[in-house]
């Protein structure tokens, strides 16, 4: 069986915020400072470019078990990846109220923050990281 790639590591997240595109950084924070509020933990860097929050084990199908965590994100060069199951259904009345985003299997894509209801965005998140607590 192969190994997973994306692993917690002992990288500083501030200074990977602070190595954001200074364009994009203030974004990237207001992302950690939710992100932070809705999980309650201190965030952690996963293989050198996602911010995960929370810990917890995926099961799957095949009895294969993994470290994750609970929600995340990435700063990437054009969008902000958020790692909060944007694929469920419950998800939906969300999304439809948060603004101008894509969605993924799993993840939901902004441009900026300007785009959306950062109150929708809140409480999207804070039902992420609830959901994800709920299946350990």
């Amino acid at each position: 069986m192969t190994e997973i790639k994306t692993k917690a590591t002992m990288a500083s997240v501030d200074d990977y915020l602070d190595s954001v595109d200074p364009a994009r950084r203030g974004d990237a924070q207001a992302i950690d400072r939710l992100m932070r509020r809705a999980t309650g933990a201190e965030p952690r860097m996963w293989s050198g470019s996602i911010i995960g929050y929370g810990e917890t084990r995926l099961v799957y199908d095949s009895g294969r078990e993994v470290d994750w965590f609970e929600i995340g994100f990435a700063p990437r060069k054009g969008n902000f990846a958020l790692y909060v199951n944007a694929g469920e259904p419950e998800v939906v009345p969300f999304l439809e109220r948060l603004g101008r985003h894509k969605t993924g299997k799993g993840c939901l894509y902004l441009t900026r923050l300007s785009d959306v209801d950062l109150e929708v965005l809140e409480e999207l998140v804070q039902r992420a990281a609830a959901r994800s607590r709920s299946r350990n």
